[in-house]
């Protein structure tokens, strides 16, 4: 169960992919369920590397596209997970992405993610950002801040550093390096939680941002009007090039990488029922 107590965005997609992509090389057989959040639909299905993002979530359809395991959406998260195991019977093992309050599913391991903030205020919404209060019992702890949130089992506490991959993505998957792209006009696009975040990266990278669009989390792009300097190359996050591709195939989406702890990891193999791996 990976989730946060802090409302908006604390990177779990990213963590889900990590955790996907590592119980993969154990042998494991991974699935994820997820409710799908700004979908269009209401059903519960099955997503593919192939499906919409409006029709099944942006972050389904980018955890899909990436790690190629059976994911479900679902507005109830034991609905996808029956579906899921019913389509999928060899899997072992199920991530549950942005589950930490869907208490009607039970978990074998919880892992709560924090931002840079921490716990901000300390006070639940709407005094501040907390969806419940904070601490609470989980089982891990990940956090981008320079410390740890205060109330964090320190045992079970470990960092993850956030940065961006030195190469974009085109829509057919071929890399190209952001040192191609110095010097060249940038409309950077951004419908995350957090857009400054991606925004300083591309700088970071001695990249030139012409123009910087930040838009709500989720945004689906229906309306969207692109900007009108065409030398400006078009960039935007993974989670949003899953939608943006459909309309303007030419977007490079720049993937954000994470380095976690790897005491993390050790600590997840402790804790996971599923302790026999199978042969590489």
């Amino acid at each position: 169960m990976v989730g946060n107590v802090v409302a908006g965005g604390a990177g779990k997609t990213p963590v889900v992919i990590a955790l996907v992509q590592h119980l993969q090389h154990r042998g494991l057989r991974p699935g994820v369920i997820s409710r799908g959040y700004g979908r269009s639909t209401t059903d519960c299905r099955a997503v593919t590397p192939d499906s919409a993002a409006h029709e099944v979530g942006d972050e389904p359809a980018l955890i899909a596209r990436t790690c190629h395991v059976p994911v479900v959406v679902a507005s109830r998260r034991i609905t996808a997970a029956r579906a899921l195991l019913t389509a999928h019977p060899d899997v072992d093992v199920i991530v549950c992405d942005d589950g930490l309050q869907h208490l009607a599913l039970a978990r074998d391991v919880e892992i709560c993610i924090f931002n840079e903030d921490g716990v901000g205020n300390g006070f639940t919404l709407p005094a501040g950002p907390l969806r419940e209060p904070w601490p609470r019992p989980v089982d891990l702890v990940l956090h981008a801040g320079p410390t740890a949130p205060p109330g964090a089992d320190s045992a079970h506490t470990y960092r993850v550093q956030r940065q961006l991959a030195a190469y974009a993505v085109r829509q057919d998957g071929s890399h190209v390096p952001l040192s191609v792209l110095q010097g060249q006009p940038l409309h950077a696009v951004a419908a995350v939680a957090r857009p400054e975040i991606f925004f300083a990266m591309l700088k970071a990278q001695a990249l030139t941002i012409a123009h910087a669009e930040a838009l709500p989390d989720h945004y689906d792009f229906d309306s969207w009007l692109r900007f009108s300097d065409k030398r400006c190359t078009l960039v935007c996050t993974e989670k949003d090039a899953v939608k943006l591709w459909q309309r303007h195939p030419d977007a490079l989406a720049v993937p954000l990488q994470l380095h976690i702890d790897p005491a993390f990891f050790a600590a997840l193999d402790a804790l996971l029922p599923v302790q026999s791996v199978r042969a590489q």
